[in-house]
């Protein structure tokens, strides 16, 4: 049987790509549930970059696009939207350029895996199914924060584990980080691990708390972010889904 991997930030990038596993980024608060969100509300073209100037030059080439993201939090000057599940709604039948302090970048960062795809609490049914569905390792990825790899980004780290255990493949590298994550949701549930996450604390310091409970739902979409075409500013990223039960 296929293994679940459980190995953050770049090194587990690396880890999917030096291997050829399906990549999975979980980006919690907020990238994975906006990317998902995007497709979800019918994005018609999604572009994700690791960085606020290739979004820019992206909109240059694409000029009816809308720049959706963060940086610190806040949407970048001259940015349309935030990185919000709930302002993605504005992306419906548009073409959409995405970039986010980390979780973007986790993805570009996962090309060269077999398959790479953004997941999180609110399509974990359906990443889950399609990951598995290529027979292969799977790394899930708690994509911490790439300006600071100390920081304590819990609720990355809870819903991975919870990923994992949808999954249900025996987890190979990192299986004591996931066993101990999977104890912690046991006992005080993915709400309340989202909701006194430091990145929590943060957003609503920020004005944006309403994200948190969005980001904390599970199954709310079907929509999987799947990276489909290396480009020159990014990742393609287009949509994939499955029937869940």
């Amino acid at each position: 049987m296929p293994l679940t991997h459980f190995i953050e930030g770049d090194a587990g990038c690396r880890y999917a790509s030096d291997n050829g596993t399906v990549a999975i980024v979980v980006d919690a608060l907020r990238a994975s549930a906006t990317a998902a969100m995007l497709l979800h509300y019918g994005a018609t073209e999604l572009l994700v970059t690791a960085e606020v100037e290739d979004a820019r030059a992206a909109k240059a080439a694409w000029p009816d696009a809308l720049l959706f993201g963060e940086r610190g939090g806040l949407p970048p000057e001259g940015f349309d939207w935030g990185n919000s599940p709930e302002e993605a709604k504005h992306a419906a039948g548009r073409r959409a350029i995405f970039t986010t302090t980390t979780g973007a970048g986790r993805l570009v960062a996962c090309w060269g895996a077999h398959a790479a795809y953004m997941g999180t609490t609110v399509n974990t049914q359906a990443v889950a199914s399609l990951a598995a569905s290529h027979g292969l390792d799977i790394t899930v990825i708690p994509a911490g924060l790439m300006t600071d790899p100390g920081f304590d980004a819990q609720e990355d780290r809870a819903a991975a584990a919870y990923l994992a255990s949808c999954i249900g493949w025996p987890v190979g590298e990192g299986a004591n980080t996931c066993a101990h994550w999977q104890e912690r949701i046991e006992r005080e549930g993915l709400a309340r691990l989202f909701d006194t996450a430091p990145h929590a604390e943060n957003l609503r310091q920020l004005n944006q708390g309403s994200d948190i409970p969005l980001c904390a739902a599970t199954d709310t979409t079907t929509a999987v972010p799947v990276a489909l075409e290396r480009h020159p500013l990014g990742v393609l990223v287009g949509r994939g889904s499955v029937a869940c039960d």
